[in-house]
C-alpha cells in the first residue's frame, strides 16, 4: 500500500473530511477510501490528455 503526503489548504480539508463523514460515516478507512476515489477521478479526466 502506497502512502502520500500532501498539504493542502485548510479549508479545502475540512470540506473533504465533511463530505467523507457525510458519505462514508466514521468507519475505519472512509478517508482513505474517499482520497483514492478522487484520485482515481483525476486520473480518468486528464491521464489521457496532453
Amino acid at each position: 500500500m502506497g502512502k502520500i503526503l500532501a498539504k493542502i489548504d485548510d479549508r479545502l480539508e475540512k470540506r473533504f473530511r465533511i463530505a467523507v463523514l457525510k458519505i462514508k460515516g466514521k468507519k475505519r478507512g472512509a478517508l482513505s477510501e474517499a482520497v483514492e476515489e478522487a484520485i482515481r477521478l483525476w486520473l480518468e479526466k486528464y491521464e489521457n490528455q496532453k
